[in-house]
């Protein structure tokens, strides 16, 4: 046998034993530290959603939230978060309605709230989409220790994207 594949299989048995082990122990794992029963992901913010109303932190408190930040001039990677998140609510059925999934735009320069509308019409209704002046969305994105970098493409001048996390919170 290749010296290469005894490698990899000695890697991968090492791997699988030090997951069973750590699983068995009942450990996260090396390093881990003690929770403080506080999320460190999130906070307050104020934004306007597609009707124009202000809406804050607060008008979804008590209600499980998930949380996508992109924006909509994205090539790929939000519509293909959203869609995923259109594909789970749709699966939950009922059960969906005990979330609240909110996208909230990257871009309030391009997304204002009309546009916003009319693109999240492509995706699952009860999602709610959120703009504002790009101090709130600001705010929003340190809550939620967003990375978010607005690149400008050398080829078109006066044209864009933005570099973003992808999770959905």
């Amino acid at each position: 046998m290749p010296t290469r594949l005894w490698v990899a299989i000695v890697l991968g048995v090492t791997l699988g034993v030090a997951s069973a082990f750590f699983l068995v122990a009942g450990n996260d794992g090396p390093g881990t530290g003690q929770t403080t029963g506080t999320a460190q992901i999130g906070g307050p913010f104020s934004l306007t959603d597609t009707g124009g109303a202000r809406v804050t932190d607060k008008d979804f408190a008590g209600k499980p939230m998930l949380v996508f930040f992109g924006f909509t001039n994205c090539p790929s990677i939000c519509p293909t978060g959203l869609q995923v998140i259109t594909t789970a609510l749709d699966k939950l059925g009922d059960k969906a309605k005990s979330l609240t999934p909110v996208f909230i735009t990257l871009d309030p320069e391009r997304d204002t709230p009309a546009k916003l509308g009319a693109y999240m019409k492509n995706f699952h209704s009860s999602i709610r989409s959120l703009s504002g002046s790009a101090d709130d969305v600001t705010v929003a994105v340190k809550a939620y220790k967003v990375y978010a970098k607005k690149v400008s493409d050398q080829a078109q001048p006066n044209s864009y994207t933005i570099d973003h996390t992808s999770f959905v919170y």
